[in-house]
């Protein structure tokens, strides 16, 4: 069976931010992910996940001015400094948390711009670079432009295009399967081809984005899939619960009965 991690940021809304480390230990997580963590200090990040038991499976680089609609800055011309003291600022919090893998955000940019592209992979480089003697890996995730318009990572063939192009041994593809889907389907296939390159898989039905087993694809089955494929990584279950957290977890139950 994968090793879920709840996605704070989606689940337990019913709890504050702070306290949806104890509600998802409670609720049988071993781990956690979320999208950012920058409201509150890596400290009190840190406590909360030592208190409740819980192992940090992933978080994203500071993406810019979220309020403002920005979705990450790293391919966006003229915020190479903007970026680099992001890169530092996240690193504090990985430091503290243990985490080992962040998920790099492009940005909102024209897909086919060679600016933007060559702005993405500097960025991408000395991400990695940076966070390399620290044990900590960058993922790349391609995201579709239905829930995302205007997003310059889109493709996953892009993505392991570039991830092959730059050799960096801490840089890994982060299969989401829900974004997969929408994308390209083939989410299976998809899986068995680029294994060797992803670094963190997450969950969510198709097309609403709630529980695993909701939408129209077989998740029991994938999930059956990725342990055939030797996964061991976490699943993030980065889905919106339809109704009360705790209520839509039948689906965990009904994986480890299969």
């Amino acid at each position: 069976m994968p090793r879920f991690a709840a996605n704070l940021s989606m689940m337990f809304n019913e709890w504050s931010f702070l306290d949806r480390f104890a509600a998802a230990a409670d609720a049988g997580f071993k781990a956690v992910e979320f999208l950012f963590p920058y409201d509150f200090s890596p400290d009190d990040v840190a406590a909360r996940l030592k208190a409740a038991g819980l192992e940090q499976a992933l978080f994203n680089l500071p993406p810019g001015d979220w309020a403002a609609g920005e979705r990450g800055i790293a391919a966006l011309p003229g915020r190479q400094e903007e970026f680099q003291a992001s890169v530092a600022k996240a690193l504090d919090y990985a430091l503290a948390t243990g985490v080992k893998r962040l998920h790099l955000m492009s940005g909102l940019a024209p897909s086919d711009s060679a600016e933007a592209g060559a702005r993405y992979r500097d960025s991408v480089r000395f991400a990695c670079e940076t966070l390399a003697p620290h044990g900590i890996d960058i993922v790349l995730e391609p995201i579709n432009r239905r829930d995302m318009p205007g997003y310059f990572m889109n493709d996953f063939g892009t993505a392991a295009a570039i991830i092959a192009e730059l050799g960096l041994p801490n840089l890994k593809l982060q299969f989401d399967i829900y974004h997969r889907q929408i994308l390209h389907g083939d989410v299976t296939r998809g899986l068995e081809a680029l294994l060797p390159i992803v670094g963190h898989v997450q969950i969510a039905s198709v097309p609403l984005r709630n529980e695993p087993g909701t939408g129209e694809l077989d998740d029991f089955r994938i999930f059956e899939r990725l342990d055939a494929l030797g996964y061991d990584g976490f699943v993030g279950c980065e889905y919106r619960p339809a109704g009360a957290t705790l209520d839509g977890l039948g689906w965990m139950q009904k994986t480890t009965l299969r």
